[in-house]
């Protein structure tokens, strides 16, 4: 049974590596090999109550991080909506490429930690081009805002999705995961723009002629109201948890009501037809569904790996001829490069338990930072790598000559910043 198992497992995740070379979306792949892998595990295991427990156990886990996925892209629809984020990027004004690289990076590295890291990319992405005529310059530019997006959610619960993960998982905890990983995230990013500020010197940017620009819908009370509501509630969501020892997905659902209510009552006096696109009901039929069902799929089928005591068995292999922890997750921070470091993550929380490695421990917040920033090295590695690549048409083996040195170079920087940061805070040696 364990070799099908990992036969299925392996054959899923390389159609999921290779879905555009295979013409079929990763999330079909997903789903298929979930279904797979409980019928096999089922129909081996000969015992019902116990597959029906294990199945309901996962499930339960999983539809945490839905619905939370789910509350956070529909208030991040709401405010988009509203045209909110020009609250933020109306504010950039600069002639020279080497100070806009600066603005972005910061921009996009603090605004990645309160929303998340794809839908930030999507907006800087969007702001860009009305900032930058030159092709070269905006493909330029998309990659630091790459890096920047993967950087800035690494320190944050709700930044990024593997992040989000293990603080639901109960691996991390919100206030100790942003102590750890602000400098080493930040150090991450500052690398590649220090370097890229010296290779741009001062050339001059070039405005462009033809940028896109919002409808605006809504008033400036309106959109400032549902901006800045909105930001409130995605923040306050790990304080929720922590004031109240519940899920996170009741604070952030709890919010988008708060959320829903207020834009209401804005908008009561607006016809139909004015309100159609501000509305809550519209933003949720806007929200990424086919990467929410991805996540219920590759989660399901990594779960019954865990059932199964296939990750258990890997992880020792790992504790035998790897050894040490550090070496360990920085390996899986480059692998999250290649493949998708959601499937990553979920099979290393698999692997090892609380008991043995409690929560906020070494190897769980370096794994936030590794599978996080990692996945900037390619730009197929995360899901504002894949964003971007669709939005500017960026070509693989141009990001590899271009940016993935740079990439390369803030992950070793803060990684090594996050091991010497431990080692200064904490008694007792990595192992």
């Amino acid at each position: 049974m364990l070799n099908l198992l990992i036969c299925v497992f392996v054959c899923s995740y390389l159609a999921i590596v290779f879905e555009h070379a295979i013409k079929v979306n990763k999330t079909a792949s997903a789903l298929i090999g979930a279904g797979l892998l409980w019928s096999i595990y089922a129909l081996t295991k000969n015992d019902v109550s116990l597959v029906e427990h294990q199945l309901a156990e996962s499930l339960t886990s999983t539809a945490q991080i839905v619905f939370f996925l789910m509350g956070a892209m529909a208030i991040v629809e709401v405010i988009d909506a509203h045209n909110g984020f020009e609250v933020i990027t109306s504010r950039i004004q600069t002639k020279r490429l080497s100070h806009l690289v600066w603005i972005v990076g910061v921009i996009t590295f603090f605004l990645s930690a309160i929303l998340d890291n794809l839908t930030t990319t999507i907006i800087m992405i969007s702001m860009l081009r009305k900032l930058l005529e030159r092709r070269e310059d905006r493909l330029y530019f998309a990659g630091i805002i790459v890096i920047a997006a993967n950087a800035g959610g690494a320190w944050t619960p709700i930044g990024d999705v593997t992040t989000t993960m293990l603080w639901i998982g109960g691996q991390i905890s919100a206030i100790e995961i942003m102590k750890g990983l602000f400098l080493p995230s930040l150090i991450n990013l500052l690398v590649p723009l220090i370097v890229t500020s010296l290779v741009l010197g001062n050339k001059l940017l070039v405005t462009s002629v033809h940028g896109e620009h919002a409808v605006n819908l809504a008033g400036k009370f309106e959109r400032n109201c549902i901006f800045y509501l909105g930001l409130a509630i995605l923040i306050c969501v790990p304080a929720f948890k922590t004031w109240t020892h519940l899920p996170p997905f009741i604070g952030i659902l709890f919010g988008l009501g708060i959320l829903w209510m207020v834009g209401d009552l804005l908008h009561r006096d607006k016809t139909d037809e004015q309100k159609e696109r501000l509305t809550l009901v519209s933003a949720l039929t806007r929200i990424d569904l086919s990467s929410i069902v991805f996540f219920v799929g590759i989660l399901l089928a990594v779960a019954v790996l865990e059932h199964a005591h296939i990750l258990s068995s890997l992880a020792n292999l790992l504790d035998q001829y790897v050894g040490r922890q550090d070496l360990i997750v920085l390996l899986i921070g480059l692998a999250s490069a290649i493949v998708d470091n959601v499937p990553l993550v979920a099979a290393s929380m698999g692997m090892y338990s609380l008991s043995q490695f409690p929560i906020d421990s070494f190897l769980w917040e370096f794994m936030a930072y590794c599978a996080g920033t990692g996945g900037s090295i390619l730009i197929i590695g995360s899901a504002a790598g894949v964003a971007a690549m669709g939005l500017e048409k960026i070509d693989f083996f141009w990001y590899v000559k271009k940016m993935s040195g740079l990439a390369l170079l803030g992950y070793f920087a803060g990684a090594l910043a996050y091991i010497l940061q431990y080692a200064l805070t904490h008694t007792g040696a990595i192992t």
